[in-house]
Order: C-alpha cells, then structure tokens, then sequence
C-alpha cells in the first residue's frame, strides 16, 4: 500500500483507497454488496489507527474464504500481509478504503475544551468511510461492523444515517464475519506498514535505535521507549499519543513545569506592571531560566574542526521553527 502521502504530513488524518475497477457489463447493474467494518490501533500508546471498510460482491463472497480471512489477531503478520496482498487479484469484485487517524490529531481531539472522545471518532470514521463506499457507485446491501460501544446504540446510529441498507453491529464480528475479518486485516496490515516504516524526525543519532516494543502502554519495552524519547521541552515525538494517561503521567512528573497566563482572566490582571510574563519562566528543580533561552541558537562542535550554528534540539528543528530574535528598545 503506499502509505507516501501519509508519511509527508503524518500531523493530518488521511483517507487512503484499493485499485477497486467495477466491471462494465450490462448485466453488473445491480450486483450488491457486503461492507465489513473494523479497526486496528486502538489501545497503543504509540503510532496511528487504522479504520477499514471492506466491500466485496455477494455473489463473490466465497473469494474470502478461500483466501483464508479469518479474525486477524489469529493471523500470523505473514498471512496478513498474503492475504492482503492477493485483494489484488480481484479488484473487479472487492475493494477498501481506509481512513488513518494520526496519533497527533486522536491526542489534541482528546484533550481539546469539547471532549471528542476515542469511541465518537471511531463512530464518525465508519460513518465517513461507508459514505466513501457509497459514493464511489458501490451498491451496499448489508454492513457488518465490529462494536465500539454498545452495539444497539452503534447500530441505531448507522441506521439513523442509512435507513435503507441491513446493518449488524457485533463484538467479535471479525471473527463471525469474513467480510469484517477482510477489513480487520486490511487495518492492520496497513498499520503496521506505517508504523515499521515510521522515521521519527524529534530523534537525534544516539536514539534512533531505541525499541518501542509493541506500543501497547504496559509492554515494558514501550515504557522505557517513552521515558527516552521525551524531551522536557516539547515532550513526545508525534509517534506518541500523548494523550494516554500512560504518557501525561511521564509529562506530568519529568517535564519542566510552564505556567502560562490564563487568557480568561486577562481584565483582572493587575495594572502595576511585572518585569516578567510568567508563560515566559520555566521553573526547574535547581534554576529558573527563561523559556526563551531554549529555543536559542547553539553552538556546537562538529569534527573539532569548527562551530556551526544550530537552532534548539532536534525537535526544534522536527516541528520546522526558526529561531527567534528579539529587540528591547
């Protein structure tokens, strides 16, 4: 699959598509489909999830079964990616499209003013993809889904938006379905693709070769994986899910503490003036610093041979900031 575009801005969500070819016979007219829905990369603390909708023709449906689709966490990562592979062969009867959720944007929704929670974007992302579906001329007749919530309310939602197609919402259903395991391992295979293949830009030479482990928040390797990749500063890479209680325990007892003017309040504020605004001092356990000094030049020595001037940490320069100049007259 190529995951290019998401690997450019892997800050946005991005909806990404088979080579899907319906046929042209007159007689294809009114051929119906199944549509499998599942996801993959829901409890890491680490990299993207994945959501898939998976459509094949009825008529056809026994192609999955000789595929071998079955629940994708029975799967070996071979089989998946096998399967996945020989969709291929038969894009004039099935197809997918998929939406990847970035870890950046599932954190700053989780933890922005209104509350938009893991199993409302998993909602809004299967409703997103069935239109998807829809829109591209694919006749849906049935929709399976694997549950995020209770199933009747999940069901009752999808219905409510597409009163005229038989929906199914179920636990487990990838693993009753063949229609939603085909979906499952489109998910995952496609995560894990992302993520084997993630370049983390916040990392200097000496961490690239950190292990992450499974990504999963109680993996032991994944915990020390967060502990090392954080910066006091600017916290996580944007592989991390900074949202997790997992990683704003880690933000909350090893970064330095920021206190920023409370914007709410500004027309209370004193009319005596301060020497200092206080989003612009980081408190530290043996001195305080300005928070500007951080994002200062630096300079540093490359092969004893010479300085060059570089901007703040690898992070700086990750996020494409410049160093700032400022004049007091």
């Amino acid at each position: 699959m190529d995951i290019s575009e998401f690997e450019k801005n892997s800050l946005s969500n991005i909806i990404l598509r088979s080579s899907y070819i319906p046929t042209t016979n007159d007689n294809d007219t009114d051929k119906s489909f199944f549509l499998g829905i599942d996801e993959a990369g829901r409890g890491p603390v680490l990299g993207p999830m994945v959501y898939s909708a998976f459509f094949c023709d009825e008529n056809q449906l026994s192609i999955l079964k000789d595929l071998g689709c079955a629940d994708s966490k029975q799967l070996t990562e071979e089989s998946r990616s096998s399967i996945f592979a020989k969709y291929e062969q038969y894009k004039n009867y099935l197809g997918f499209i998929l939406k990847v959720l970035s870890p950046h944007m599932i954190s700053t929704c989780m933890l922005r003013r209104d509350k938009y929670n893991l199993n409302d974007m998993s909602h809004d992302a299967a409703l997103e993809l069935i239109q998807l579906v829809l829109d591209q001329g694919v006749n849906v007749k049935k929709i399976f889904v694997d549950t995020v919530g209770s199933p009747d309310t999940y069901a009752n939602k999808i219905r409510a938006r597409y009163p005229k197609i038989q929906i199914t919402v179920s636990k487990k259903a990838d693993s009753l379905y063949p229609i939603v395991s085909a979906s499952s391992i489109c998910a995952k295979v496609v995560r894990d693709q992302i993520v084997q293949n993630w370049k983390i830009h916040e990392f200097d030479d000496e961490k690239e070769s950190i292990e992450y482990g499974s990504g999963y928040p109680n993996d032991p390797k994944t915990k020390q994986f967060l502990i090392e990749s954080m910066d006091k500063i600017f916290g996580f890479p944007k592989f991390v899910r900074f949202s997790w209680s997992t990683a704003s325990t880690i933000i909350d007892n090893k970064c330095i503490k920021v206190t920023w003017d409370d914007h709410e309040n500004e027309n209370t504020t004193s009319i005596i003036p301060t020497k200092k605004r206080k989003s612009e001092v980081v408190e530290t356990t043996t001195t305080t610093k300005t928070l500007f000094s951080y994002f200062s030049q630096k300079s540093v020595t490359k092969n004893d041979t010479g300085h060059r001037r570089i901007s703040g940490s690898h992070f700086f320069r990750a996020a494409h900031l410049k160093s700032a100049s400022f004049h007091c007259n």
